[in-house]
């Protein structure tokens, strides 16, 4: 069932991500910002007065205002899944950014759910929308059948920042907080046979905040692809990377955020690689989109659950030191058998 438009908007968080939803919202005249909840009375109360929303002392109060539509959750990692399953027990839509929790059994359970609230459930894949991501899957096809992918994003930071995203507690295991290294492979190449895994955490004074991790994932899959899969972050590296490769016998596609090229032989064609900016602002157009006119949404929540069991599996393979093979996908390409 469509929904009238404005959609009345609670968002929870107040962080940057937070605020390009706030200023893609305020742009799209059938969404209306009407309260924000915070880590902080001070932060919620400065971040909702130029939006002219209310402040809510937390989130608990947030879900439970009668003026709410749609809940966006833009909050720390591991608070997500219990603002989306209160959200969806007062019969609200919701939107979350990856990853929707942190571990897939606790996923599956909020999908279930608005599946039988008939609540849109979106998780936000903004990865799938930006310029890297279609020259990706514009000259795939030129390779002329992939053999192996290397994918490495390595982000060195001086000194490390005490925050939410280097503790293990709130941003999760490193590929599952930044599940999107392995969302953007899984959405191309599909079903994963097995993964093998290593991962190294460098403490910090703090015990609750690390200085810098390491995670390398090796993914095979069922279509016979390799993939190399490294993330790592924090004051244990100098060089900044963000690198997506993939080789075939037709070539090697060279891509960076910046740029690309498709070398094959002696031919090397340039690649232009559009902007990332605004895919906030395209993710929620689309959502306002499938409220109010029914469009199909670019993502379905059981991709991102299905990447999140990926993530998990590597978690495992990283803490045993071994390999970990994954269960049958069940034929509608979503579920688990």
């Amino acid at each position: 069932m469509l929904e009238e438009p404005p959609i009345r908007v609670g968002l929870v968080g107040t962080g940057f991500v937070a605020r390009w939803r706030s200023q893609a919202l305020e742009r799209d005249p059938r969404a209306q910002l009407v309260a924000v909840a915070g880590r902080t009375w001070e932060k919620t109360c400065e971040f909702a007065q130029p939006w002219e929303a209310a402040p809510c002392r937390d989130w608990q109060q947030l879900i439970e205002r009668d003026d709410i539509d749609l809940v966006v959750i833009s909050s720390l990692n591991h608070q997500r899944a219990a603002i989306a399953q209160a959200a969806l027990e007062q019969h609200k839509h919701v939107l979350a950014e990856y990853p929707l929790a942190l571990n897939p059994a606790q996923a599956q359970v909020l999908i279930d759910r608005a599946q039988q609230q008939q609540k849109l459930l979106h998780i936000a894949h903004i990865e799938l929308l930006g310029g890297l991501h279609r020259a990706f899957l514009d000259y795939l096809p030129h390779l002329g059948g992939v053999s192996d992918v290397r994918y490495c994003t390595i982000n060195p930071k001086h000194p490390a920042p005490r925050r939410w995203t280097y503790s293990l507690e709130q941003f999760g295991f490193p590929l599952m907080g930044a599940l999107s290294r392995l969302h953007r492979l899984v959405s191309v190449f599909g079903q994963v046979e097995s993964v093998t895994a290593q991962t190294r955490i460098w403490p910090g004074a703090e015990s609750d905040y690390y200085r810098a991790c390491l995670c390398k994932a090796q993914l095979r899959f069922t279509s016979g692809v390799f993939a190399d899969v490294i993330y790592g972050k924090g004051d244990r590296f100098t060089e900044k990377e963000h690198l997506l490769e993939a080789r075939g016998v037709g070539g090697l596609l060279h891509l960076t955020p910046d740029g690309g090229q498709l070398r094959q032989g002696e031919q090397h064609e340039a690649i232009a690689v559009g902007s990332r900016r605004g895919l906030f602002a395209q993710d929620m157009q689309r959502v306002l989109d499938y409220l109010c006119q029914g469009r199909p949404l670019y993502l379905d929540p059981r991709q991102s659950l299905y990447t999140l069991t990926v993530a998990e599996a590597v978690r495992q393979a990283a803490a045993q030191d071994g390999s970990v093979r994954l269960p049958v996908r069940s034929r509608d390409g979503n579920g688990l058998e």
